[in-house]
């Protein structure tokens, strides 16, 4: 490629990055808690923190929590007399663990939130375009907090 391509898209790329930076540390943070299903009771051991609980509905539904809704009962079956429950179809081949494969995305999540900051620290030590820098990352920012709240 030619110099002035290659300057170009180092520079589309500062912009993008810049811009999208927020937004990817929001959702490696969350998705590093939801791995473990911190945002449940059952995952957390007891009632989540409210943030997240909040960083987990934005992540996974892109809106803020709502207050919780009774759940309606569910409907019961009639039974008949001297029926017996049915019993579940037994698994033929034990599963593998799931705990190295969390592991694994954990660690990705704070490697990609570490080369973000890493990346955000590059651009805004370049003087001559500190303030599109700055510019670009407090609208990546504010855009996606105000497409959330409409």
């Amino acid at each position: 490629m030619r110099p002035n391509t290659l300057r170009a898209l180092r520079r589309y790329h500062n912009y993008l990055g810049l811009f999208f930076a927020p937004m990817i540390l929001l959702f490696a943070i969350s998705g590093a808690l939801q791995t473990f299903r911190l945002q449940e009771a059952k995952g957390y051991g007891g009632p989540p923190p409210n943030w997240i609980v909040w960083l987990a509905s934005v992540h996974k539904d892109q809106v803020p929590p709502r207050e919780a809704r009774a759940e309606r009962p569910k409907a019961v079956r009639p039974s008949v007399v001297g029926e017996k429950p049915q019993a579940r179809p037994a698994r033929d081949a034990k599963r593998p663990s799931p705990l190295p494969l969390k592991i694994f995305v954990v660690l990705l999540s704070i490697a990609l939130a570490v080369s973000t900051v890493l990346g955000v620290m590059i651009a805004l030590s370049i003087k001559g375009s500190r303030r599109v820098s700055l510019a670009l990352l407090a609208l990546g920012t504010v855009v996606p907090i105000v497409l959330l709240w409409i």
